[in-house]
């Protein structure tokens, strides 16, 4: 019997990692965000990341930060929360989902309202934020556990050639 290998990452790096992954799909060229919901026997039920609603132009619409509202990208960008939450395959009660910025408070109440129960992040840079303290505090009344992802792992790499499958 062959024993098995010693090096492989654990789920909550595996969805993580999906996460991050998925945030390379964002044209946003200041912010890419990803997020993955799992339900309890770890099968992904949703993947998304932030971008502008189907339809819509990303040649079109701003990308800016700065301006008069309708000259950003505020008013038209979908989080990828919510885009994970639209782009589900199922019920998301019980399920928990990993995105690596802490939700805002618009995605807190997608997240309450669809019946995630967990949310795993990497970043909380914008703690002091009010829609940060927004959301914390309904994800807190609403029974919405959140954690920190721990880990050692820096990186992944993905390697496309076709010699190392």
């Amino acid at each position: 019997m062959t024993n098995k290998r010693k090096d492989y990452i654990s789920w909550d790096e595996y969805f993580m990692g999906i996460s991050l992954l998925s945030a390379q799909r964002s044209k946003d060229p200041s912010t890419q965000v990803g997020a993955c919901i799992v339900n309890e026997q770890n099968k992904i039920v949703g993947v998304g990341y932030n971008g502008f609603p189907i339809g819509c132009s990303d040649e079109e619409l701003p990308w800016d930060r700065e301006g008069d509202f309708l000259d950003t990208k505020y008013p038209f960008v979908c989080h990828a929360e919510l885009n994970a939450i639209l782009n589900s395959i199922k019920n998301l009660a019980d399920c928990r989902i990993y995105v690596a910025l802490f939700p805002c408070n618009e995605c807190a109440k997608a997240i309450i309202q669809s019946g995630i129960n967990e949310v795993i992040y990497l970043s909380d840079k914008y703690a002091e934020s009010d829609p940060t303290k927004a959301a914390k505090i309904m994800f807190e009344q609403a029974g919405i556990k959140t954690r920190k992802l721990e880990t050692d792992l820096k990186t992944i790499e993905l390697d496309f050639s076709q010699d190392n499958v």
